[in-house]
C-alpha cells in the first residue's frame, strides 16, 4: 500500500496532514523562517540554507527573501535560476524549472488543487499536477501558474498572466487566462 507521500509525489488523492508529510512541512517552513530573516552578507550560510531546502537545485540558485514553498524536495532546479521576492512555489509534486529561467515578484506557482466534489473535498484530500518551466523563460511579476501546466524554452509570460495551459516554447504569452500573444523566433 502507497504512503500518503507516494500518493502525493504520483498526483493520486492523499492526507495533507498525514504525520510525515506535517513534519516535511514544518522542516521546510522552519528552513524559510532562518532564510527569509538572514542575511545577505553571509553567503555561506545562505548557500547551505538553499541545499538544504531545494536539494536538487543546480548552481547560482538565487530566491530573493521572502520566498515559500511547501516542501522544497519537490523542486528540481537547474543553474542560474532567479526568484525575485515574495514568490510562492506550492510543490506538492514536481515543480520542474531549467537553467536560466527568471521569475518576476510575487509569482506564485501551484501544483496542489482539490477535487470539484464538494462531499471528496470536505474529506480533506487533495491531489497535484506537476508543473514544468523550461529553459530561458521569463515569466512576469504576479504571474500565475497552474497545476498540470507546462511552459516551454524560451518564452515569455507577461506580467499579472494566469496560465492554465500549456504555453510552446519561443512565444510571448499573457492574459487572463494566459494565450499566446506572438511568436519570439526572428522571421
Amino acid at each position: 500500500m502507497k504512503t500518503e507521500k507516494e500518493k502525493m509525489l504520483d498526483g493520486e488523492l492523499y492526507l495533507a496532514l498525514d504525520p510525515e508529510l506535517t513534519e516535511e512541512r514544518t522542516r521546510t517552513r522552519l528552513l524559510l523562517l532562518e532564510l527569509n530573516n538572514g542575511r545577505e552578507d553571509e553567503p555561506e550560510k545562505r548557500a547551505e540554507l538553499l541545499r538544504q531546502l531545494i536539494p536538487n537545485a543546480g548552481t547560482d540558485l538565487w530566491l530573493q527573501p521572502p520566498f515559500y514553498c511547501d516542501y522544497g524536495s519537490n523542486m528540481i532546479v537547474g543553474d542560474r535560476v532567479f526568484f525575485n521576492f515574495n514568490c510562492v512555489v506550492l510543490d506538492v509534486t514536481y515543480v520542474k524549472i531549467g537553467s536560466r529561467t527568471l521569475f518576476g515578484p510575487n509569482v506564485q506557482i501551484y501544483t496542489a488543487t482539490h477535487p470539484i466534489d464538494a462531499v471528496t473535498r470536505a474529506s480533506g484530500v487533495e491531489f497535484a499536477k506537476p508543473i514544468t518551466i523550461g529553459e530561458d523563460v521569463w515569466v512576469g511579476g504576479s504571474a500565475v501558474i497552474n497545476p498540470g501546466v507546462t511552459i516551454g524554452d524560451r518564452t515569455i509570460i507577461g506580467a499579472g498572466s494566469v496560465v492554465t495551459k500549456d504555453i510552446p516554447s519561443d512565444v510571448f504569452a499573457a492574459g487572463n487566462p494566459c494565450r499566446v500573444i506572438r511568436s519570439l523566433i526572428p522571421e
